[in-house]
């Protein structure tokens, strides 16, 4: 290959590069300009000291769910309504404990057909949710959850979350670990 076309080649995949970084910069600012009462919650927070998938946390897992599905929807012109989406897909796991160990609702480990109900109860006493709201909570682990979703936003969500869960299990996206606050001074 010649001089030229090894040029003409790399400002090709420099500026393919500078388009993704900017796309992936507008879906992050989408997200933090349509829930800005989630990510400054406590609780939601709280996501970010138990895992979800392999070594990725909630936290982590429902960001990637977040910019999937929004992405999902930009790039096969999915007409919706963002903000429900959005805001659906960052509540669609708060369950707000460590799914790994038994729990006072969950003894038999049962989690996946569970966990959704637990997340909208939580999600509902903290926040006013929309009807597709709740249908995205309530329902992104169909077929687990016999009743489908009934909203475009909700099977949008579902699938990004069945795409996420895999990257991660199959350690494709990896994750930063559980984040511990450490204790005043130390």
């Amino acid at each position: 290959m010649s001089e030229r076309k090894r040029t003409q080649r790399t400002k090709r995949q420099t500026e393919k590069w500078k388009r993704e970084f900017v796309r992936q910069r507008q879906i992050q600012r989408q997200i933090k300009d349509s829930a800005p009462d989630i990510l400054q919650s406590g609780n939601f927070r709280r996501t970010r000291q138990h895992i979800q998938h392999g070594d990725v946390t909630v936290n982590e897992h429902v960001w990637n769910v977040a910019r999937h599905s929004v992405e999902f929807c930009d790039r096969l012109h999915i007409p919706c309504r963002k903000e429900e989406l959005i805001r659906g897909a960052l509540l669609h796991d708060y369950f707000l404990y460590d799914w790994h160990q038994p729990h006072k609702t969950n003894p038999f480990k049962l989690h996946g057909f569970f966990h959704p109900g637990i997340a909208l109860k939580n999600a509902a006493e903290e926040y006013d949710l929309t009807d597709r709201e709740r249908d995205i909570i309530k329902k992104h682990m169909w077929p687990l959850t016999v009743i489908p979703p009934t909203c475009r936003e909700a099977w949008i969500v579902t699938a990004a979350d069945k795409y996420c869960s895999l990257m991660e299990t199959m350690h494709f996206y990896k994750g930063h670990g559980v984040w511990r606050q450490t204790p005043e001074g130390k």
